[in-house]
């Protein structure tokens, strides 16, 4: 099957270009599985019930999200009532919504979306992701609760995305980063068959900072005195993601190519056919 996902939604032109462009690439591209990640669709922070639903019916199957997953207050509302809008999955017990589900994908396919978010450099108060992953695992096991299992893991640091992805290797079939808004070159199949990428970039103006106006950080940088709020850049978005196919047989990848689509940085399709 053919998957494809979408780093971080940065504001009104990040969103837009993905609602703009989402369809023509399904049929395009002919992917039999959509996620998109969201956290960053409401001005920069957050998302709201609107977005959600926008994203969905521009074709993705699945929202993810990370640390700015409530800062829109309305997600605490909604979260709990949409079996396809997911927060991490290692936030306290107790928390508004799921962190990971089950899906049918257009092929049939079933396709479990977990969503994981490091504490190295983030919140060390969160719940261990690999122990919490371990745990969805050993319910749910690759080939038995499911044909593919995908992983959003939110993080700063490659050196956690990675060596959970290893940890996980052979287990799931995709471990893909999120977060930085920076897209990786390091895509790879690792050695037990596990699709990995340390981070899928962003959906967003990359004439700024981080999907930002780059005016506030800059500034900040220099005086260290605020002058104002970030706002995201009103640019021309790129659309930044990743496409993988996987063997339904066994839940793991045997292809994983960037996506990017856009005027800044250099276009790349997963797939030439």
């Amino acid at each position: 099957m053919r998957l494809l996902f979408l780093g971080d939604m940065v504001g009104r032109t990040g969103r837009m270009a993905v609602f703009e462009q989402l369809p023509g690439l399904i049929q395009s591209l002919k992917t039999d599985f959509v996620i998109v990640n969201g956290e960053n669709a409401a001005n920069g922070f957050g998302v709201t019930q609107a977005i959600f639903d926008a994203t969905l019916e521009a074709g993705a199957d699945v929202m993810t999200t990370g640390n700015h997953v409530w800062d829109q207050k309305e997600a605490l509302s909604f979260a709990g009532g949409e079996e396809r809008f997911l927060r991490p999955a290692n936030y306290p017990a107790g928390t508004p919504g799921r962190g990971v589900n089950i899906y049918e994908a257009r092929n049939g396919a079933r396709v479990m979306v977990m969503n994981l978010m490091g504490r190295v450099f983030m919140h060390p108060e969160l719940d261990d992701p690999f122990a919490c992953g371990e745990a969805i695992l050993a319910d749910g096991p690759l080939g038995v609760a499911a044909d593919v299992v995908f992983v959003d893991f939110h993080a700063e640091a490659t050196s956690e995305k990675l060596c959970f992805a290893h940890f996980a290797d052979g287990r799931v079939s995709a471990v893909v980063g999120t977060h930085t808004h920076v897209p990786t070159a390091d895509h790879q199949i690792l050695p037990g068959g596990t699709a990995y990428l340390s981070d899928a970039g962003m959906c967003g103006d990359y004439d700024s900072s981080l999907g930002m106006d780059k005016e506030e950080p800059i500034n900040r940088f220099i005086s260290k005195i605020p002058k104002g709020r970030f706002e995201p850049a009103s640019g021309e978005a790129t659309l930044s993601g990743v496409g993988m196919d996987i063997d339904e047989q066994t839940g793991l990848a045997t292809h994983i190519a960037p996506l990017r689509i856009g005027p800044r940085l250099e276009n790349t399709l997963p797939w030439r056919d």
